[in-house]
């Protein structure tokens, strides 16, 4: 059995690199924003792919421990 306060660090640790992460998310340039009146619409067009190419490493490198 995998000890529990190991795996709530190892939890924890990805949370928080995450944030710091998600700090940036909608400052890049490239994301679409248009402002008008009260109303804002944002298509953060340029932060969907370069997360999904993280994401996409990070499967691949998880995929071959299988």
């Amino acid at each position: 059995m995998i000890d529990f306060p190991k795996v709530l660090m190892i939890i924890g640790g990805i949370l928080l690199v995450v944030g710091f992460f998600l700090q940036f998310i909608g400052k890049l340039p490239g994301d679409i924003v248009f402002k008008k009146g009260n109303t804002t619409v944002f298509f953060p067009i340029v932060t969907c792919i370069v997360v999904s190419i993280i994401l996409s490493f990070v499967f691949s490198f998880f995929g071959r421990f299988k």
